[in-house]
């Protein structure tokens, strides 16, 4: 894969879209910042990293054939790149608790939030030409100071450093393969990581704030996700229509 380091850019999103634009990029291309001072999460919320100790990069990806109606994929795909490289690091560390997807795609150890991802895809037509995953990975950081309700890096759970080029390479190399692979058995193994796929726990509608207790039911190709309901009814719901709160 075709990595380009620069030292510090506001978002590596921002200047992938910029530079293809300009001149086309392969698949896989890798524009890693060692500082990125303006990094966008879900939501519209920024991304704290702490300059030179955790991974801030963009990969820019070019699926075939892929339809605007099952992108999803794309970020089961991206997600499940981070999760399974954490999960294998990790292995040794039993006790730091499951690596698992929240959907859409955060990557969360136990109930602790390691990994932010930011999809944006490009279509042409009724396909996708381009997508470009941002991802935050939290690997040296020791201390947080932003109002993030629940951080934690590699080096909190493992107590020592991380390599940041091979952690990079690996990821990429994870995600390049998931891209390449039958998009039916990605969302199988996206299911089995989902961050509370068993039991009934807590959400809140975002338009109404409304409290109320579910299970996931199911994902949709589209990305919605499905909640069965206490009085066994159930419902899609689009990113930003439901919130699930850590307790």
């Amino acid at each position: 894969m075709n990595i380009i380091d620069i030292p510090q850019t506001p978002s590596t999103n921002t200047l992938m879209a910029q530079m293809d634009s300009h001149t086309p990029l392969p698949h896989a291309t890798i524009v890693r910042a060692l500082v990125q001072t303006a990094g966008r999460g879900q939501r519209g919320n920024s991304w704290e990293s702490e300059p030179g100790q955790n991974l801030t990069f963009s990969m820019l990806l070019r699926p075939a054939g892929v339809d605007a109606a099952a992108q999803f994929f794309i970020s089961e795909a991206v997600a499940l790149g981070v999760a399974d490289t954490i999960a294998e690091l990790l292995a040794d560390c039993p006790e730091a608790g499951e690596v698992a997807v929240k959907w859409p795609n955060d990557i969360y150890v136990a109930d602790r939030k390691i990994c932010g991802i930011l999809i944006e895809n490009t279509l042409t037509g009724r396909t996708i030409d381009r997508s470009i995953a941002g991802i935050g990975l939290n690997v040296n950081q020791q201390l947080f100071v932003s109002d993030a309700p629940n951080p934690v890096s590699l080096t909190q759970i493992t107590g020592r450093r991380h390599e940041l080029r091979p952690l990079l390479e690996t990821i990429g190399a994870a995600i390049e393969a998931n891209i390449a692979a039958p998009p039916a058995q990605i969302h199988e193994r996206y299911l089995a990581r989902l961050w509370r796929r068993e039991g009934i726990h807590p959400y809140t509608v975002a338009d109404t704030g409304t409290r109320i207790m579910a299970r996931i039911a199911g994902i949709e190709p589209t990305g919605r996700i499905i909640l069965a309901h206490a009085d066994g009814t159930t419902a899609p719901y689009a990113f930003k229509e439901i919130i699930a709160l850590l307790r």
